[in-house]
C-alpha cells in the first residue's frame, strides 16, 4: 500500500509540475496580448526619452537627478530594451526586471506629488499610480519569468 501511494503521488506531482498557468483555454493568447500591449508602450515611451532628450533633461534636472542627461538615456533605454523583450519574449527574467526596477527608483523621483504646490499635485498623483500600477504588472510578470512563455521569440 505504501508504494503505491508514493507512486501515485510522484505521478500527481510530476502531472502538476508540468502543467503551467497558460493550459487554461486562451491563456496563452491573453498573456500575448497583454504582453505586447505593455512592453510596447513601455518602449515607446523609452523612445520618447531619446526623441525628447532635452525636453526630458531639463525636467530631470528640476527634480534634482544627479546628471539628469545621462539617466534620461540610461532610463530611456531600460524602457526600450525592458518594453521590447517584454512584448516579445526575449530574456523574460531580464527583461521584466529592467523594467520593474526603471519604475521602482523613477516613480518616487519623478513623481513626488508629496513635495510639489497642490496646483501641480493632480497631475503627478495621476503619474505616480499609473506607474505603481505598472510596477505590479512588471512584477507579475518577472514572477513568470522563470516559466516558458508562450508565442515567445
Amino acid at each position: 500500500m505504501g508504494f503505491e501511494l508514493t507512486v501515485v503521488l510522484r505521478v500527481v506531482s510530476t502531472t502538476l509540475a508540468q502543467a503551467t498557468v497558460f493550459d487554461a483555454p486562451l491563456a496563452a493568447e491573453l498573456f500575448l496580448i497583454g504582453r505586447v500591449l505593455f512592453g510596447s508602450v513601455l518602449a515607446f515611451n523609452g523612445l520618447n526619452h531619446f526623441l525628447d532628450v532635452e525636453g526630458m533633461t531639463e525636467y530631470a534636472d528640476s527634480k534634482g537627478v544627479p546628471k539628469p542627461r545621462g539617466a534620461v538615456v540610461t532610463t530611456g533605454g531600460m524602457l526600450v530594451v525592458g518594453g521590447l523583450g517584454t512584448a516579445l519574449g526575449l530574456v523574460p527574467t531580464f527583461s521584466t526586471g529592467a523594467v520593474a526596477t526603471f519604475l521602482l527608483v523613477v516613480t518616487p523621483i519623478m513623481h513626488d506629488f508629496w513635495a510639489i504646490p497642490a496646483a501641480q499635485r493632480d497631475q503627478e498623483v495621476i503619474h505616480f499610480t499609473k506607474n505603481a500600477t505598472m510596477f505590479g504588472a512588471a512584477l507579475v510578470l518577472l514572477a513568470l519569468s522563470a516559466t516558458a512563455w508562450p508565442y515567445a521569440l
